[in-house]
């Protein structure tokens, strides 16, 4: 049993890297789909490694702080980001703090943040 309790200290203490690399041992070497498993100790993981958790971050969620000076650039700009139409494009930068878009990858979020910049607006990625 002290060996088990000691096998589960192990796991429960691995960086997310590690836990990627003991699923693809267990897949490759052993043809085990560890998915479930991996989660749950991707969790643990995450927990008492937060700089790891930063370092695996693949979908980020851009946020709108204020328009700044410059609000009608900023809810045309808005408005041809998102799609959406006027009304709803100034009704987002007028509820600011606001997402803009979430779940997004980091590439899309840099840019979308520059363009806001330029156009004066204050933004967040997160």
């Amino acid at each position: 049993m002290a060996d088990l309790t000691k096998l589960a200290d192990e796991l429960v203490n691995l960086t997310v890297k590690e836990v990627k690399e003991l699923t693809d041992i267990l897949k490759d070497q052993y043809g085990i789909e560890p998915a479930a498993a991996g989660v749950a100790v991707a969790a643990g993981a995450a927990g008492g490694g937060e700089a790891a958790a930063e370092e695996e971050k693949t979908s980020f969620d851009v946020i709108l702080k204020a328009a700044g000076a410059s609000k009608l650039a900023v809810v045309k700009l808005v408005k041809e980001l998102t799609g959406l139409g006027l009304k709803d494009a100034k009704d987002l930068v007028d509820s600011a703090p606001k997402a803009l878009k979430e779940g997004i990858a980091k590439d899309e979020a840099e840019g979308l943040k520059k363009s806001l910049e330029e156009a004066g607006a204050e933004v967040e990625i997160k």
